[in-house]
Parts: C-alpha cells; sequence; structure tokens
C-alpha cells in the first residue's frame, strides 16, 4: 500500500503546505515537548501533550509528501502512515502510536489516572527520537521546509 494508494482510496486528499505551515507545526511540536517534561502535571496530560506532539510530526509527513487525512478516523490514519513515508521499519511504531492514541482518548473523555508516569516518559522519549527522525527525513527530502 502506498500514499497515492490511500488518496485513491479517498482516506487522504492532496494538500499543497508550505514551509510556514510546516515551521508552526515544527514549533508546536518543541512546545508540546517541553510542556510534556513538566512535574507538576498530571502523567494523563503530560501523555497527551506527549501524544499531541507524535501526531504533529506525523503530520507534517504527511503535509510534506503532499497529502493530509479524510476527516474520518484523521488521527488514526496520519499515525499508522509512518511506514508509508518512512519505511516498514517503522510498522512497529505506528503500531505503538496507535495503542498511545487509544490511551489518549481513553484520559481525554472517559476517566482519570489511565496512564501511569513510566507511560509519560516512554512516549516522551519515543516523541524525542521521532522528531530527530522527522528532521532528518525533511532534511534529506524536503529541505524547503525547514528553518
Amino acid at each position: 500500500m502506498s500514499l497515492k494508494n490511500w488518496a485513491a482510496n479517498g482516506w487522504l486528499k492532496s494538500h499543497k503546505s508550505s514551509p510556514q505551515e510546516v515551521r508552526q507545526l515544527l514549533l508546536m511540536v518543541e512546545r508540546d515537548l517541553c510542556d510534556s517534561q513538566k512535574e507538576n502535571v498530571s502523567a494523563d496530560w503530560r501523555f497527551g501533550i506527549a501524544y499531541n506532539a507524535a501526531l504533529k510530526l506525523c503530520t507534517i509527513l504527511l503535509y510534506a509528501e503532499g497529502f493530509r487525512p479524510e476527516k474520518n478516523l484523521a488521527h488514526y490514519r496520519t499515525l499508522v502512515s509512518l511506514p508509508l513515508i518512512l519505511g516498514p521499519q517503522k510498522e512497529d511504531d505506528a503500531a505503538y502510536l496507535d495503542v498511545c492514541r487509544t490511551k489518549r482518548n481513553i484520559v481525554e473523555y472517559d476517566y482519570i489516572n489511565g496512564v501511569t508516569v513510566d507511560d509519560a516518559e516512554e512516549l516522551i522519549g519515543f516523541v524525542q527520537v521521532l522528531q530527530i527522525e522527522v528532521l532528518g527525513f525533511l532534511k534529506i527530502n524536503h529541505a524547503e521546509y525547514l528553518p
């Protein structure tokens, strides 16, 4: 499967991003990573903030490749597109992010204390690594989006 196949299925739409749009998303990732590490915030909220950073990084990848998700299942499709862009070695990472999406929904909408401090720390560390990978991908494939 490819992004073009996903677009043909109606799961993605064409999207012409601008350097300013991607740079704003990169700034949001920086902000979210910083905020997610504050110790006076609940584990649930830290996890949610780190999840938002991961989602933005995957959004940046989609935008750079010329797509955006359809509204139906937008978060899911954005996250699981990771291996279509960065390669099949990212299948496990996409599956992990989908589990995080479900956990984030639980702590956002259903009940508190749905994640542990360790869960939040694990996701924060994951996002820090993903950020480096996304920046590397942009540098090689879409340098026009970098500051």
